[in-house]
């Protein structure tokens, strides 16, 4: 049986799929892309990394890559124009990007400055080094929002609502949440002191640094016979190794339920991997590029993994890879979807990365799901609509995942049923 890494290879490298707030994209180094599931690391020919050169290489990829030729009814020549003798600085080739790529009107095609492209790509690896602490600004203070667990955030006692005051002797007041972020974080071995106050309470933390690695998905069996797969991302470069680890630990069960609620998206290789465990043949994706040209993935044999009954929960956030997933087994008739109408993100994204390590997510095609549906602006319809109210979710009541378990319990009935049925 081909492994999971070797089918990833055959894929392509990187390809990117994020829902609402990101893109559906893959890493290219290359200016022109003859197709968008083609994946090309290599230096980029006659850098040119002064402001105008990088201005004028985004200008030429948005021109050669953009989806809508017309780049959205407008004169591309227009900004060459307007900035082509006026650029001197860094900042002026970013400020001129960025007008440029936001003239568009496009919410999933953006700039990105080195440091931004830099974060994406760390995303992707799925590791950061550093503590283990997600933390954002609430009232102009740094407090800490979530723990990793088994990290040394978590080891040093850090805790859900500490406010951290000072990071090595610097106090955060005033201070932009990213430079904060950027202070605890570090080098795998080096130390970080945090001053944290807690009820009222100063404490000092010091904590040693280290890889940290991001897990994107979890799972557990339920009532002895489920098994529960969460994908929080696909974003992660370890998405599909992590799930078909969690098909292999609840292998004893009757069922599946993956929960994609909440997931916006990531890579391309992750949404179809994952699909190829649960479908035999076919098609599981096409990319149409702005050319017209569909190209299929479509499912290897020998990579299924499971034929159980699959239940899917999704709502209006599961969003990009998350619908390709849900499409893919819904259209295969492979899973039935519970839950709500999913966000509706049909595009396709190219991460174009630019000489001087500033980037554009920029949309180049769309995706179809196997019976050809274009999801954009439309989503994919639930089989079983629940809807989670706000007073169940502060009670912590789940009636999505109560109702995939009802479901997976009719399922496997009709599978006994048919069974038997088969033995006379």
């Amino acid at each position: 049986m081909k492994t999971i890494k070797t089918t990833a290879v055959s894929i392509f490298f990187m390809v990117l799929l994020l829902g609402s707030a990101g893109i559906w994209a893959y890493k290219n180094n290359t200016e022109n892309a003859q197709t968008p599931v083609e994946y090309v690391l290599s230096s980029i020919e006659n850098n040119n990394v002064t402001p105008d050169g990088v201005f004028n290489r985004a200008w030429r990829v948005v021109k050669n890559n953009y989806i809508d030729t017309t780049c959205n009814h407008q004169d591309w020549e227009k900004w060459q124009d307007r900035y082509g003798d006026k650029i001197k600085t860094k900042e002026d080739s970013y400020v001129a990007i960025e007008s440029m790529v936001e003239s568009l009107n496009d919410p999933y095609s953006r700039f990105l400055k080195p440091d931004e492209f830099a974060e994406q790509d760390r995303s992707i690896d799925a590791k950061l080094f550093g503590i283990g602490v997600h933390i954002a600004d609430i009232k102009g203070n740094a407090v800490v929002v979530n723990v990793i667990e088994d990290t040394p955030a978590s080891k040093s006692g850090l805790k859900a609502g500490d406010r951290i005051l000072k990071v090595n002797g610097k106090s955060t007041k005033g201070l932009p949440l990213k430079d904060v972020a950027d202070a605890v974080r570090g080098k795998a071995g080096t130390k970080v002191v945090l001053l944290i106050l807690r009820d009222k309470k100063q404490l000092t933390k010091a904590i040693l640094r280290q890889e940290i690695k991001i897990k994107a998905v979890k799972y557990k069996m339920l009532d002895n016979k489920y098994a529960y797969i969460k994908i929080s991302t696909f974003i992660s470069s370890d998405t599909a190794y992590e799930v078909a680890e969690a098909l292999k630990a609840t292998e004893k069960a009757k069922g599946i339920i993956i929960d994609l609620r909440g997931n916006h998206g990531g890579l391309l290789p992750n949404a179809i991997m994952i699909s190829n465990m649960f479908i035999k043949k076919g098609t599981i994706v096409s990319v149409v590029d702005r050319n017209g040209s569909k190209q299929k993935f479509n499912a290897e044999p020998q990579n299924i993994m499971t034929s159980k009954p699959t239940v899917i929960l999704i709502n209006n956030e599961s969003a990009s890879a998350s619908e390709i997933l849900s499409g893919a087994l819904k259209d295969h008739k492979r899973a039935l979807l519970i839950g709500e109408t999913t966000f509706g993100k049909g595009l396709v994204q190219r991460i174009l990365k630019l000489p001087d390590g500033s980037g554009i997510n920029l949309t180049v095609a769309k995706y179809l799901t196997p019976n050809g549906n274009d999801i954009g602006h439309k989503g994919i319809k639930p089989d079983y609509k629940v809807v989670m109210t706000e007073k169940e979710l502060l009670a912590g009541k789940d009636n999505q995942l109560n109702k995939a378990k009802q479901v997976l319990a009719a399922e496997l009935n009709k599978t006994r049923i048919a069974a038997s049925q088969n033995k006379y």
